[in-house]
């Protein structure tokens, strides 16, 4: 049951009859058309823009549109009054009952309230994390962990199928520079002093590795030329870093679906056919590139090259594909990764990078563009610095990692759902402060506590009430909530369906975080006023039928927070201990 969709029906039938009827002009566009909360509760339940976004191109007054608008919705039944506010505003108020039909439908529903059908079953590919296999995760791949995976969690509510994949970087340079680090530490696991030079990884999380080594290999490759053990220690070192990995991505609650190796798409043929698809296209050419601004791009050359004709897609400059030595470029495998996910079917496509990555936005963009004829949509989603804070202060752990704070030592420190929770109280494009000393307090200011331990009163109201089903509370007599704080609570679960479409949309699970914050401050604010006015608490022995009625309010309180907590990967509580 979405409230906002069926007013918005009822908009949109009601301009459909102002065109039949000579008032609106025909083949107006209705898809700006929106009904959504009024900025302020005091106007009324809902607002429409409708007369504000048809009034250029109808010709007309945007008020004239509303006063005829509002005519025609206070024909129907639901719509108490519609009034006009400022230019063209169109402010509504509903019979009160429909509020209150709703509460119903949540307790029959469960967990499915709100579920979503707009994804229509498309295919989605939401790639994440996807960090060079060189070492564990630190705090900032966290961030991009639990966006990218709130994200599909939420595309699979609104009714998409969605892919969580993870594109392993094992086909680069790093990759050999990971296994001359940890030959480094194989040396010293055999009791050699090992020469961390500049350019090495000198995290102490190599050491183990390196004793690893020692028990394969024992001292046969200690005098050996690096072409004797580079290749074996590269594939022997990647497969343990990725097990690394794994383990942090199961320690933040991640499970990935698909984990594609860059390596396999070398000498498979997949990158000439994706850059003969483009050819075929005519998008690639012979050429020099004049050289960019600022500093020299790492595929620039003052000569000729292999170049993808990007602008053709939207890009600023045409992409080095070929080097003048005839190597791939680092953007051909990307190319070739995005050319596989489209022929594996996907209907969409989302990345998530880090916010260092914002230069491969356009070129990324425009190679889709080309490879799927303008029919697969690319979204790259960038996430932003995470700062970490501890009683106001910048906040440094371990060395183990060498120079960055690890996401195993944040999630040892707070918890997997604190950690989830508050990476996702901002966009992902806005940096993020996480202050570790407010993570752990029981208070308003850790968003997480806050909306979990309104999970928790609901249920420990509920016990006090010996448990009833949520069968017997869909017959309670709902009319008896009339206090405006009841009415406001109920409002707020009214949105839950609107705003998980409009955060599957666009692709920001930041909103479900908000809105659980935001519903959690109105049940914790009618939980208070009880304690000042009797006749307000949700138990009353002097008021059977009243009471039940409210177990049903707070209970379908809960079914949404558990329901918005679910999405976000975060784990909610019936007691708070």
């Amino acid at each position: 049951m979405n409230l906002f969709a069926d007013i918005k029906t009822l908009v949109l039938s009601a301009l459909d009859a102002m065109v039949a009827e000579g008032v609106l002009p025909a083949g107006l566009n209705f898809a700006n058309v929106a009904v959504e909360p009024p900025r302020d509760a005091a106007h009324g339940d809902m607002a429409t823009n409708a007369a504000m976004v048809l009034a250029k191109p109808a010709k007309m007054k945007p008020r004239d549109i509303a006063d005829a608008l509002a005519a025609k919705l206070t024909d129907d039944p639901r719509i108490v009054t519609a009034e006009v506010a400022g230019p063209g505003f169109l402010n509504l108020r509903l019979d009160p009952a429909l509020w209150l039909k709703l509460l119903p439908e949540i307790l029959k529903l469960g967990a499915d309230f709100g579920r979503s059908t707009i994804g229509q079953s498309r295919k989605v590919n939401v790639e994440f994390v996807s960090t060079n296999p060189t070492g564990p995760l630190h705090v900032g791949h966290a961030r991009g962990a639990v966006f990218g995976d709130a994200l599909a969690s939420l595309l699979d509510f609104a009714g998409y199928i969605v892919t969580r994949e993870y594109y392993i970087n094992d086909g680069g340079a790093q990759v050999d520079v990971l296994a001359r680090s940890v030959f480094e530490r194989y040396r010293e696991a055999m009791g050699l002093e090992p020469e961390i030079v500049e350019g090495l990884y000198p995290g102490d999380y190599l050491i183990e590795l390196g004793k690893a080594v020692k028990e394969r290999y024992g001292d046969s490759l200690i005098d050996q030329p690096e072409s004797v053990w580079l290749a074996d220690l590269r594939e022997f070192s990647t497969d343990a870093m990725m097990d690394l990995i794994r383990e942090d991505l199961a320690a933040i609650g991640v499970k990935m679906d698909v984990f594609f190796s860059e390596k396999s798409l070398y000498g498979t043929g997949l990158i000439e056919a994706a850059i003969g698809d483009l050819d075929s296209k005519g998008l690639i050419y012979q050429g020099t590139l004049p050289p960019p601004k600022g500093k020299l791009g790492e595929d620039w050359e003052p000569r000729e090259q292999t170049l993808f004709r990007s602008t053709s897609h939207g890009d600023d400059v045409d992409r080095p594909i070929k080097k003048s030595d005839g190597g791939w470029t680092y953007f051909a495998p990307d190319i070739a990764y995005h050319y596989d996910k489209i022929q594996r079917g996907f209907d969409e496509l989302i990345d998530v990078f880090g916010a260092d990555h914002g230069g491969y936005v356009k070129r990324m963009k425009a190679a889709v563009s080309a490879l799927s004829d303008g029919k697969v949509p690319l979204d790259i989603k960038l996430c932003q610095l995470v700062r970490l804070f501890k009683d106001g202060q910048p906040f440094k752990m371990s060395k183990r990692a060498g120079n960055f704070v690890l996401l195993r030592d944040v999630v040892d420190l707070v918890g997997r759902d604190v950690t989830r929770f508050v990476m996702l109280t901002r966009k992902n494009d806005a940096p993020l402060d996480f202050d570790l000393a407010k993570a752990t307090e029981q208070s308003k200011d850790n968003p997480v506590f806050y909306v979990q331990y309104a999970h928790a009163r609901v249920h420990s109201v509920l016990s006090k009430a010996g448990k009833p089903s949520d069968e017997s509370l869909t017959g309670a007599d709902l009319s008896l909530l009339t206090n405006p704080a009841e009415v406001s609570l109920i409002r707020k679960l009214a949105e839950w369906p609107r705003l998980l479409e409009l955060a599957a949309t666009h692709h920001e699970p930041h909103r479900i975080a908000f809105y659980l914050f935001d519903l959690a401050s109105e049940f914790h604010a009618l939980q208070h006023m009880g304690k000042l006015d009797p006749s307000l608490r949700f138990l009353r022995d002097d008021a059977p039928n009243c009471t039940t009625a409210r177990l049903a309010m707070i209970r379908s309180v809960a079914v949404v927070i558990s329901a918005g907590l679910g999405i976000l990967g975060v784990t909610p509580r019936n007691e708070m201990r």
